[in-house]
């Protein structure tokens, strides 16, 4: 379902996501209130919903919407503005499964060919999950305490095989945080289970459009207690701070000990994004060769599978989230399937996990 206020948009909407054969518009409404009215009367796997609209806009639409259904899928879209940016981070909080920066006029959205991918990407993406979860959950598995982090592999829909963890885990010099869809939430969960009192930096790469990562880098500050900010072309690399890549920026390591410095850059994007992890993942391996800790967290595609390849070749450990608490199990389930990680967890058990690995003596 589209919700717009706009008639042209929602035209256009329309037909962009019907140039997929696997994609069906069931029904489109000009507010909450006509959204409302039209679940109920409709079977609806993905909203795609406005944010400024008359009579209901779509922050108070979005927990109505999932009251009716708590399975339904939303993705909030927002011309991309600091105001609509910290709306868009509200309606993730409220339960909304992804964004999506709108252009910003109809000539605009006519030619913006990345939009219209991402937009069926997300769709197609979020309506498979909900499917699958419309037609069984995921069981949790018992949580129990560890000593030291063994592999660990949760029950799940996909299989996967764990690496041994090695009989000391070195202590890293850098953890490196890769996400998408679903990322902001994640990344609050685990940074706040983090926490302060780590000596090594923290580098994100989160899939996200210029102002969103903004606003993201507030709300992670606010969240774990560590300083957090967009990270700035040439600054040094120092302990105990948190570098997120800014929107349309790839971030890498430069150099080696004891100066290394972030660099950023605006080549090709790869796996369709820019920022993308997997060039943070190579640049971080070779500035810091073993001593990596590499965190894939939910998210669409496959960005971060190649990057942790070198990350584990040079001796690194990676860290996914499960399928069952992510929101796609894209990103994590690349680097799982692919035999990278020792350790496959829910998301409320990783910052525990990356806390203890963190603060181990080094060998």
């Amino acid at each position: 379902m589209l919700v717009d206020d706009s008639a042209v948009i929602r035209g256009l909407l329309t037909r962009s996501l019907e140039t997929d054969p696997q994609v069906r518009v069931m029904c489109s409404a000009a507010n909450g209130v006509m959204a409302l009215r039209a679940l109920e009367r409709n079977d609806v796997e993905v909203v795609v919903l406005d944010i400024e609209m008359p009579e209901m806009d779509g922050l108070t639409a979005l927990p109505l919407l999932l009251k009716r259904d708590p399975a339904l899928k939303v993705i909030m879209a927002s011309t991309l503005t600091r105001k609509n940016a910290e709306v868009s981070m509200r309606a993730l909080d409220l339960g909304a499964s992804d964004y999506l920066a709108k252009p910003t006029s109809t000539t605009e959205l006519n030619s913006a060919t990345e939009f219209k991918r991402q937009l069926v990407e997300k769709v197609k993406a979020l309506g498979a999950v909900r499917r699958r979860q419309v037609g069984g959950a995921t069981p949790r598995r018992e949580v129990r305490p560890v000593v030291a982090p063994p592999p660990r592999k949760p029950p799940g829909n996909t299989p996967f095989t764990l690496r041994s963890s090695p009989p000391v885990v070195p202590m890293p010099d850098i953890i490196a945080i890769g996400s998408s869809t679903g990322g902001p939430q994640a990344l609050m969960k685990v940074l706040g289970d983090i926490k302060g009192g780590l000596g090594q930096p923290i580098l994100i790469t989160q899939h996200m459009p210029a102002t969103f990562t903004t606003i993201l880098a507030e709300h992670i500050s606010r969240a774990s207690g560590i300083k957090c900010a967009e990270a700035v072309d040439g600054e040094p690399i120092v302990g105990g701070r948190i570098y997120l890549a800014p929107g349309d920026y790839h971030m890498v390591v430069e150099g080696s000990s004891p100066k290394r410095v972030v660099r950023l850059n605006q080549a090709p994007p790869e796996n369709f994004c820019r920022p993308a992890v997997d060039p943070m993942m190579r640049s971080i391996v070779k500035s810091y060769g073993a001593r990596v800790l590499a965190v894939i967290l939910t998210g669409m595609g496959a960005d971060g599978r190649s990057g942790c390849d070198e990350v584990v070749k040079a001796g690194g450990i990676v860290v996914a989230q499960d399928e069952a608490s992510s929101v796609v199990w894209g990103m994590p389930g690349a680097v799982a399937t692919a035999g990278l990680c020792t350790a496959v967890l829910p998301v409320g058990e990783i910052g525990t996990y990356v806390r203890r690995i963190a603060l181990r003596t080094a060998a």
